[in-house]
């Protein structure tokens, strides 16, 4: 028994199943045991080297092309500098965003110390009255608002999401980071947005907290928080690395630009690429990322996939802050391509400082000692003046000194004396805006000028705000427009009306309860009122206005600020002169402005812009592409200047603004070899029909009259009309355009002027490479079309392509600022050339009459007499307000015998076509070196002829 009991057993153990079950017996052991030594044993050895071994792919970014113009001079290049960056190594928790918070706290701090700025690419920013403002609208703003509100399409938006205001958006997205505070640490719904950070604070946290989100799938891609960063901030961050958790100092490329201020229309900027810039990008090439610098506009922009080069790419091991602890793969990146523009550098800066110079002289000339100008049914565009109380005035409007440094400790003596004198007529005003609000009620017509602006600002504001809603206003009831266009009834008295029809929102205003009865509502609206103009920059700045008017600041005050703020340069002869009374307050800045201490852009009076374009009559390239005013570029590359942006976005002269290619105005006189071409072509005259002018045309209704009138000019051909600019030589051809048959047909006309004006590229943009708007070909009025009225308008590019299809007989070209690409060992890549757009067939006879009349306007005009070449132009006078100078223009090309160049100018509010015309003359004489350069560009006001009697 016991042998069979053996036997069995044996054979038990000894059996497949018994050691197949033994053995995994043992490995299941050997496992746990393994299991149990590697998680609670030795688990936190191996947790921390897991950390200290973390791999990622990290990409190299390529050094971006330079740009150069046609004579290889530097215009755009690449400079090595440093970053400050910051990873997300936080672990995940309730404390995580309190964590990143108060580091980027610490290290704004560090950076802002020292000088250095945040970069600030965000939608949202902090305006003049240190409110949030959005800074894009339509749809991209719309398409904003879904990535912040994590929707896919702007079709998924909620109807609350596309209504936020920028306050409720940041208020949204710094409850969601983190960015405030609690008022009971123990209760988690008690959290303020906000609360504890001023709002530039608070918006900057919020940029970089954003910008982090958007690596959130890939968590250890670096943000950059501040780009070309100094030496001591980089010390700084290093020198406190233990405690700024997944900071870091890369070195990188920073972008730079040569006298930006001339290019920086033309050239552009770059930035952090955008999600709808990443998009299109991708398109084209799918190696773009999320944090590439790219193009954001002008030749930046247009040349991107040039100047971006190919990144290159190494395999990174970090440890648990992020250090970089190994290396490997690396491939190295491959520097982008380089850009000659058409452009000469040193001819664009000289036509820039020849606007500059000449907007000055206009200003000088106009400027009177006077307190007020009055335009009056009788006054003349061509005659308005300046008074000096305007310029005074304009140094506070245009923030040509800091007014908020006028409360300051160390704030001078008359700083101080000033802004007692503010707050006084700021708590006076006040004070009187509540009693108009109250028992006054003083209609709008009875009411002073001052007093009549500040009621107007509160009711813009009230329809900004949405609190007066727009779309219930009904423009048709008698109490809107006794308060609109008659003018005969309060502010109040319209509100109170409002109320009652239901015209107000409620919601915006702070009421409890929404039973309120309407008295409640009007006395929460004045509330509103008054508390939101102490917040008003707009209206504080008009204060100064009338400070100034009512004697309270005067003209010597104004310029001892400043000279206390350092905001002028002033000689020690001239400024011992001034400081012992020897030197009136107009005097002193009746030289500001002719030495340009004060330029035409920082006063922002009329004129203070202007634009020239110059192309190559024989192959369409750009020479110079000039827009006064400009910016400096380089505060805008590398991470945008968020306190520079600002100010350009608050600069009433808009220097972001390209005059050149955006600003569209009548052409004016300048648009008559357009009708010359109709007239000739269509066959309704000839270059031996003689048109008769009586001063007066009257054909039609309403008959408009020739700018000689009331005298006229007598029997006139095609190149007299040029010759003396005759309106109605030019009324005349566009009513013969518009016959048919016996009867007279406006829109036969304009079909026709349409189709020529089309053949000289005046229907489509210019073709060059930049943004620029689109022209507008008039379809009202054959007849004053044809003298360059109507809804003609035209960018100064469009008029520029147009005028050297003239001077070159019929050749349009697409207009080009490309001139080649090279590699970056300057290897020739491809080479680029203005295209053909069309050819204007037309008989020489043709073309000889225009020619001989653009000659003769300039032959007729004295400063021409001495220049030294032979030009051919047309002046122009476009008139856009009856109480505002006209715009003043001129086209031309030169030599006249074998043109080179053709030149358009445009004055945007410069009185008379004679000013653009001399301008024009000294961007000749500097081309073809008629001048010793010196003497064309003086640094200082140019006087000008005034030419107002000429011709236009």
């Amino acid at each position: 028994m016991f042998n069979e009991i053996k036997e069995a057993v044996i054979k038990f153990i000894t059996s497949r199943a018994v050691i197949i079950c033994g053995v995994l017996i043992c490995l299941a052991s050997i496992m746990v045991y393994r299991l149990f030594s590697l998680q609670i044993i030795n688990g936190e050895y191996y947790l921390d080297t897991f950390k200290l071994r973390i791999k990622k792919e990290k990409s190299i970014a390529a050094t971006r092309g330079n740009i150069y113009d046609r004579n290889g001079k530097l215009l755009a290049y690449n400079e090595l500098a440093n970053s400050v960056t910051i990873e997300d190594v936080y672990k995940s928790g309730r404390g995580k965003n309190k964590s990143i918070n108060t580091t980027l706290n610490r290290l704004i701090d560090i950076i802002e110390d020292n000088g250095d700025s945040v970069d600030q690419d965000f939608k949202i920013v902090l305006n003049e009255n240190n409110a949030y403002e959005y800074t894009v609208e339509g749809n991209a703003l719309l398409r904003f608002l879904a990535d912040v509100y994590g929707r896919s399409s702007v079709n998924d938006l909620k109807y609350e999401e596309k209504t936020k205001t920028a306050t409720e958006v940041v208020d949204d997205m710094c409850k969601s980071f983190g960015i405030g505070d609690y008022e009971d640490p123990d209760d988690s719904s008690t959290f303020v947005p906000r609360m504890n950070y001023s709002n530039d604070r608070a918006l900057k946290v919020l940029n970089i907290r954003y910008n982090m989100s958007t690596n959130s799938y890939q968590k250890y891609i670096d943000t950059t928080v501040a780009s070309d960063v100094s030496d001591q901030t980089v010390a700084d961050v290093m020198e406190n690395a233990d405690t700024l958790d997944g900071v870091s100092i890369e070195e990188n490329t920073a972008r730079k630009y040569v006298d930006s201020v001339y290019f920086s229309q033309i050239l552009g900027y770059t930035g952090k690429v955008s999600e709808d810039e990443l998009y299109e990008l991708q398109q084209i090439d799918s190696n773009y990322g999320i944090n590439d610098t790219v193009g954001k506009s002008g030749i930046e922009q247009a040349m991107e996939s040039v100047l971006q080069g190919t990144k290159g790419s190494e395999t990174v091991y970090v440890d648990n802050t992020g250090q970089v602890i190994e290396t490997s793969n690396y491939v190295d990146s491959v520097a982008g391509n380089d850009v000659y523009l058409t452009i000469d550098k040193d001819l664009t800066e000289a036509c820039y400082n020849i606007i500059e110079q000449s907007l000055a002289g206009i200003l000088v000339s106009k400027i009177q000692n006077i307190k007020t100008y009055t335009f009056t049914e009788t006054s003349s565009s061509s005659n308005i003046v300046i008074p000096i109380y305007d310029v005074y005035y304009a140094v506070f409007d245009n923030n040509i000194v800091d007014v908020n440094h006028f409360s300051a400790d160390d704030a001078g003596t008359n700083e101080k004396a000033v802004y007692n004198s503010f707050i006084s007529k700021n708590e006076s005003v006040i004070a009187e805006i509540r009693a108009e609000l109250g028992e006054k009620k003083t209609s709008y017509d009875k009411l002073s000028k001052e007093y009549q602006w500040y009621m107007s600002h509160i009711a813009a504001n009230l329809y900004n705000a949405g609190i007066l809603d727009s779309s219930k206003v009904d423009r048709e009831d008698a109490t809107y427009i006794a308060w609109t266009n008659d003018e005969t009834i309060s502010l109040a008295e319209y509100l109170k009306y409002a109320i009652a029809m239901n015209w107000i929102d409620v919601s915006k205003l702070s009421i409890d309860n929404q039973y309120a009865d309407s008295e409640e509502i009007f006395n929460q609206i004045t509330e509103y009122i008054v508390s939101s103009l102490a917040d008003d920059a707009e209206f504080k700045t008009r204060l100064y206005k009338y400070l100034l008017l009512d004697g309270y600041i005067s003209g010597s005050q104004v310029c001892d600020i400043l000279i206390e703020q350092n905001a002028i340069h002033v000689d020690e002869e001239e400024l011992e002169l001034w400081q012992r009374g020897g030197e009136s307050a107009y005097a002193f800045m009746i030289n500001r402005i002719s030495n340009l201490d004060i330029t035409p852009a920082q006063l922002a009076l009329d004129p203070c812009t202007g634009s020239m374009v110059i192309t190559d009559v024989n192959t369409g390239d750009i020479l110079a592409l000039v827009s006064y005013p400009g910016y400096d570029n380089n505060m805008m590359a590398n991470g945008v200047d968020a306190e520079y942006y600002a100010k350009l976005r608050q600069d009433n002269s808009n220097p972001l603004y390209n005059y050149a290619t955006q600003q569209k105005t009548a052409p004016g006189s300048t648009f008559k070899m357009v009708s010359s071409t109709a007239g000739l072509m269509e066959g309704v005259i000839t270059t031996d029909s003689v048109i008769y002018c009586g001063g007066i045309f009257d054909k039609t209704d309403n008959p408009p009259r020739c700018w000689i009138y009331p005298r006229g000019h007598g029997g006139l051909n095609v190149t007299g009309g040029i010759r003396n600019s005759c309106n109605c030589f030019f009324y005349e051809v566009g009513y013969r355009l518009g016959i048919d048959g016996e009867s007279y047909s406006p829109d036969i006309g304009l079909e026709k002027l349409a189709k020529y004006a089309d053949l000289y590229g005046l229907s489509e943009k210019s073709g060059i490479e930049i943004a620029e708007s689109e022209p507008q070909v008039s379809d009202m009025d054959a007849v004053r079309s044809a003298i360059g009225q109507g809804t003609n308008s035209y960018t100064t590019v469009g008029l520029a392509r147009y005028v050297t299809t003239v001077a070159n007989s019929g050749t349009c070209y697409n207009l080009t600022l490309i001139d080649k690409t090279t590699d970056s060992n300057g290897n020739l890549l491809e080479e680029y050339s203005a295209q053909v757009r069309n050819i204007i067939d037309m008989p020489q006879s043709y073309w000889n009459a225009i020619h001989t009349g653009m000659r003769q306007v300039v032959q007729d005009k004295a400063y021409y007499s001495n220049l030294g070449v032979a030009v051919a132009g047309k002046t122009g006078t476009a008139q856009e307000s009856k109480s505002k100078p006209n715009h003043s223009l001129f086209v031309c090309y030169a030599p006249y015998e074998r043109p080179e160049i053709a030149i358009a100018t445009r004055i945007a509010n410069g009185y008379t076509s004679s000013y653009a015309a001399q301008i024009t003359k000294d961007a000749l004489s500097y081309y073809f070196e008629l001048r010793d350069e010196d003497e064309i560009i003086s640094g200082t006001a140019q006087t000008l002829q005034d030419g107002a009697t000429n011709a236009d």
